[in-house]
């Protein structure tokens, strides 16, 4: 069975919101020194939430600094961008410098090009030291995917916190297994009901059939849809 640090469950979608805001708020309050570093997810699932967050007057926004789990080699207007979606519901709209947004630069063509780059850029935020965010949050897809990390291409045996991977899709860079079980806490944010039997079939997993199932359960949250 997959663990999970705690399960937070609520039937409609905002308050399920209400409840991971004071989650999210007192992870930051914890942390006494230091700036806070937080990975957007993309996709569907966050909109809502990001909406949310973006109306919240007490968040000391000027203290955090914002990376992303995964982006897809698309223009940066593109509909199918991760940044875009996070920009637009987000980043935009709260008192954030440019300074504080760290990117994926899909600017090149090469995949492997675009993950080295990032790659260093979080490195060097980190002063060369351990990778370990502060929160990491995540979506799921339906077939249990995070970030960019499906059946076929996620692995614990990969040491480095950035990676590419080719899809009949897209081409896309993604944060690994690694990177994000690195990270100091993980919200995995799954609302709507959508996603039960997903979720449902990661919960009883006993043999890693999915990618979420492969996370860690310490400081593991799992919020989702009853």
């Amino acid at each position: 069975m997959t663990k999970f640090a705690k399960k937070i469950v609520e039937n409609r979608e905002n308050f399920l919101i209400k409840k991971f805001i004071t989650q999210f708020k007192r992870k930051i309050k914890n942390k006494r020194k230091g700036r806070f570093s937080f990975v957007l997810t993309g996709g569907t699932s966050p909109v809502n939430l990001y909406k949310n967050l973006a109306q919240e007057k007490t968040i000391p926004w000027e203290k955090i600094d914002f990376f992303f789990t995964d982006e897809r080699l698309v223009p940066k207007n593109s509909k199918y961008s991760n940044i875009n979606m996070c920009r637009k519901n987000l980043l935009k709209k709260i008192p954030v410098l440019n300074n504080q947004i760290y990117e994926i630069d899909i600017d090149k063509k090469k995949l492997n090009v675009i993950a080295n780059k990032y790659n260093k850029k979080i490195k060097k935020y980190f002063r060369n030291k351990k990778v370990s965010f502060d929160l990491t949050l995540l979506g799921v897809g339906k077939d249990g995917h995070i970030a960019s990390l499906f059946k076929n291409n996620i692995s614990k045996r990969i040491k480095k916190n950035v990676d590419f991977v080719n899809r009949k899709d897209f081409g896309r860079i993604t944060l690994t297994l690694k990177c994000i079980n690195n990270s100091k806490n993980i919200f995995l944010w799954v609302p709507g009901h959508k996603k039960k039997k997903i979720i449902k079939s990661i919960i009883f997993d006993k043999k890693l059939k999915y990618p979420a199932s492969y996370l860690k359960s310490k400081n593991n949250f799992l919020f989702y849809s009853n």
